[in-house]
């Protein structure tokens, strides 16, 4: 039994059937069509710029660690005894030099300078006395010069006397702040009791250990980078100020004294620095940072010979020296390298290099 479809399905059905062929023609074609024109750009050299590879005289960085301390830093004693009478700082205030920090009760004293005076004074009329005897001839030579001694005595008496009682008050003897409190007014102490302590925030510096093998290639006055790790990545000024003579036995390491200058906001003794001194200079074989690559098979860069053909070539690299890194095999100085336009750079492919796109090495 043959079905027979309307006249009209049937040329639907068979436009339908021709529509579907010709779009999997014009896909085939359209397919073709792209593989030809990858194999098109496939051949077009790479846009890249590149580096010459040469023995520069380089340093490596040292980076030492220490910790901030005040370079002039005092600690003041009572050098009388008695009461404190006035304390008038607390640790973290700012004082000029001069200040009155502390004062001691100078009532005894004062009432033995009173007493100290009136006996020179007394001293002084008998020496006279004596003196217009001794012009009369009335009395020796000898009582003339004990009134005399008894005058130069009790003069001594009451400068000491002054002396002291100017110890009642002590003063701050630079521009600094109040680190340390010790007593209280109202406490008694002893001679040469601790009272406070005064550090000079200007004069902040690090000391820092450094192999003895780098020490002779230091100069006083250099200057360096230090960095605070509680202030974040700025790196501020410094200046080496003092290499000390003589060198650990144990660790063969001597101390360098590094001075900031000029001390940055916010920076106080017992904070960690990092200092970045000059290593030894020594001639390098380097390439840029940027000219290194790395992959499971190890580190490798695209060298590019005499036809401006990018080849893989297998390094091995060394220490980091800024923007730069040096190399240690693989390479030889005059070899050019590529440092940019990797994306579609493989071995053996042509490379193009555009105009003012060859890296200037460093000096």
């Amino acid at each position: 039994m043959k079905l027979y479809l309307p006249s009209r399905l049937s040329r639907a059905l068979h436009l339908l059937t021709l529509t579907i062929v010709c779009v999997a023609l014009t896909a085939c074609g359209d397919k073709s069509g792209d593989t030809a024109h990858s194999a098109k750009l496939a051949d077009q050299p790479v846009a890249v710029s590149v580096d010459t590879v040469s023995s520069t005289a380089l340093a490596q960085p040292l980076v030492r660690t220490g910790t901030l301390r005040a370079r002039r830093s005092v600690k003041l004693y009572s050098q009388e005894e008695g009461r404190i009478e006035a304390l008038p700082v607390f640790e973290g205030d700012s004082v000029a030099a001069g200040t009155v920090v502390a004062r001691l009760d100078d009532r005894l004293l004062s009432a033995e300078l009173r007493k100290a005076a009136a006996v020179q004074r007394q001293a002084e009329q008998n020496l006279q006395r004596v003196q217009q005897l001794a012009d009369r001839k009335l009395i020796s030579t000898d009582e003339q010069q004990r009134a005399d001694t008894a005058l130069q005595i009790a003069a001594a008496e009451k400068s000491l006397l002054e002396t002291r009682l100017g110890y009642t008050i002590i003063r701050a003897p630079f521009a600094a702040v109040v680190t340390e409190r010790k007593v209280e007014p109202g406490d008694a102490v002893p001679r040469f009791a601790h009272l406070l302590t005064l550090a000079d925030p200007q004069s902040l510096m690090i000391d820092v250990a450094v192999s003895e093998l780098v020490l002779p290639t230091l100069e006083l006055g250099a200057p360096v980078e230090v960095s605070i790790d509680a202030l974040g990545e700025p790196r501020f000024v410094g200046h080496i100020t003092r290499i000390h003579p003589t060198v650990a036995a144990d660790t063969r390491q001597g101390i360098v004294e590094v001075a900031l200058t000029p001390v940055p906001e916010a920076a106080q003794a017992g904070q960690l620095a990092r200092v970045y001194l000059p290593g030894e200079i020594l001639k390098r074989l380097s390439i840029p940072l940027t000219a290194l690559r790395r992959d499971q098979s190890g580190e490798y860069v695209f060298a590019v010979d005499a036809g401006n053909t990018a080849h893989r070539v297998g390094v091995k690299s060394g220490v980091s020296l800024g923007d730069r890194i040096e190399i240690l095999s693989g390479l030889q100085d005059g070899d050019r390298v590529v440092t940019r336009g990797f994306i579609d750079l493989a071995d053996g492919k042509s490379i193009q290099i555009p105009v003012q796109a060859v890296d200037t090495p460093a000096p």
